[in-house]
């Protein structure tokens, strides 16, 4: 689906009714269209109301620091797959199964410390190294002079090497990582696309079973996810291995899509702002404070969803025990009341981390260092080869209000 143009977007969101706004409509993002939805919401109704959608209703919390009062408050909004989970869909109540990120304390806490020591400072340390030899490889093969998809060749390409890594994958296998992600991002289809996608996602996640109980049997476990999942009493499976699937998930898509679309909304960014692409390339060390604004700029995660578990406020605003609640972190990014000059991107920016793209408080995101390396070591090695890699045509975007990324971008690295 083709962009639709600022000033086209601009007059659909400032006419239509606010009563009649519904911004988890994955058509708005998947055609560039919800920035003017979220800039009047800002401005206007900040915590706003949908009573009609095909999610059901729901509230949008929509500015930087009421998204931080919910993020960081698990008592009153809470993530439990018991209660709907983490996205405006609705989870199914399979508590046993949820991923961390869909469960509250305690067993979000014991969960959750499973799986850190692979973020550690000095796993990052040792694995540095190898994301810069596969992304030296993965730029060293691509072509100049002609058009390719940048997203296919380098972000999912870096990214799919890197979750092979984490999870000891086999490696001739990695492109069923990205495409596990994608079949779980998809919105619903027909009934027939909805059971091929059931077939292939069930097929894929099936390999992770047989890797499961391999891990599971060995006496000692390796330094990756699924042992350090297979072993852990917090995590292990028993007689079910389908217990561990939802943090599988969660890892897989939080592995694949903050990076894999941050590396692509990065080169975007810097050709839509060619004064601070010629800044980069006169000052390379500016990629420490580049990388967090790539990241707000971006917002790969467009929003989280919690559920209010008793009557609260928001700003002012009341909301009922049991409602479901966007935090629109996309909306949060862009907010000029916290952030200066929050619609522009600026590579030298003097407080570049001050965002919401991970979260805030227990949820704040396990891997956010881990992302933030990729993406310097990726720029580093690019900017090393590639003075400028030029945006050719335009972005084939996600159908998705979850995740706001990207399918496709042609692109051409000058001979």
């Amino acid at each position: 689906m083709t962009t639709v143009s600022k000033e086209a977007a601009r007059e659909a969101a400032y006419s239509t009714p606010l009563e009649d706004f519904n911004v988890a409509s994955p058509e708005l993002f998947e055609t560039d269209a919800h920035w003017p939805y979220f800039e009047r919401l800002r401005a206007e109704a900040p915590v706003h109301y949908t009573a009609r959608s095909e999610y059901g209703p729901y509230w949008s919390v929509s500015r930087y620091q009421d998204i931080i009062a919910v993020d960081s408050n698990h008592e009153v909004f809470s993530s439990s797959s018991e209660l709907g989970g983490i996205s405006v869909f609705d989870a199914p109540d399979t508590t046993e199964r949820a991923s961390f990120i869909a469960l509250d304390p305690p067993r979000h806490d014991a969960q959750r410390k499973v799986v850190m020591p692979m973020f550690a400072t000095e796993s990052l340390k040792a694995l540095e190294p190898l994301i810069r030899e596969r992304a030296a490889k993965i730029l060293n093969e691509l072509p100049q002079g002609e058009t390719f998809d940048f997203v296919e060749r380098v972000s999912v390409e870096l990214t799919s090497q890197m979750l092979a890594t984490l999870f000891d994958f086999p490696f001739e296998e990695r492109h069923l990582l990205p495409r596990c992600s994608d079949l779980i991002l998809m919105q619903p289809g027909t009934p027939e696309e909805q059971a091929a996608r059931f077939m292939e996602l069930t097929s894929t996640l099936g390999r992770f079973t047989e890797l499961w109980n391999q891990r599971a049997a060995a006496a000692t476990p390796g330094h990756d996810l699924i042992s350090m999942l297979a072993h852990d009493e917090a995590t292990k499976a028993g007689d079910d291995p389908y217990r561990y699937i939802g943090n599988i998930i969660l890892l897989i898509v939080a592995g694949s899509d903050t990076t894999r679309h941050s590396i692509t909304g990065g080169l975007i960014a810097l050709n839509e702002n060619p004064d601070e692409y010629a800044k980069l390339r006169a000052n390379p060390a500016l990629l420490e404070s580049m990388v967090p604004e790539v990241i707000r700029y971006q917002s790969p995660v467009a929003h989280m969803r919690r559920t209010t578990t008793r009557d609260t406020e928001i700003a002012g605003q009341p909301i009922k025990k049991g409602e479901k609640v966007l935090m629109w972190y996309v909306s949060g990014n862009r907010d000029e009341t916290a952030i200066e000059d929050a619609n522009r991107f600026i590579i030298d920016r003097a407080r570049p981390r001050q965002h919401v793209s991970f979260g805030f408080g227990m949820h704040r995101c396990v891997g956010q260092r881990l992302a933030e390396m990729q993406l310097r070591v990726v720029w580093e090695e690019m900017l090393a080869r590639y003075p400028i890699i030029e945006v050719v045509g335009e972005p084939q975007r996600l159908k998705s209000s979850f995740v706001k990324g990207y399918e496709a971008l042609p692109v051409r690295i000058p001979n």
